[in-house]
């Protein structure tokens, strides 16, 4: 990005706006100077692909909501159990679904 320099006679917010322009004009280039993309782990993903909210798919596994944030946060770990359930969770998402009714 070239950042326009005040020339003489420019006021700063001459400046100020020239540099505006020529942020809205990469925007629309689509010329961003970082992206950021975030890792899905494999609890969230087992739960979107239920369809289900986190409170529904907390239920159908039998734990709090909270403890379900928790793992979707990767501040804690499913246990073995748990993790089964999520693997099973991901591959068959009609079967959680199914546990709720």
């Amino acid at each position: 990005m070239t950042t326009p320099k005040p020339t003489k006679g420019q006021s700063h917010r001459e400046v100020l706006g020239l540099k505006l322009l020529e942020s809205v004009r990469q925007m629309k280039a689509r010329n961003f100077a970082r992206a950021t993309e975030v890792a899905v782990n494999e609890v969230v993903e087992a739960r979107q692909g239920t369809g289900l909210s986190q409170s529904e798919f907390a239920s159908a596994l039998s734990i709090s909501k909270r403890t379900l944030q928790e793992w979707e946060q990767g501040r804690r770990s499913p246990s073995g159990a748990a993790q089964a359930l999520i693997r099973i969770a991901r591959k068959h998402p009609e079967v959680v679904r199914d546990a709720l009714v």
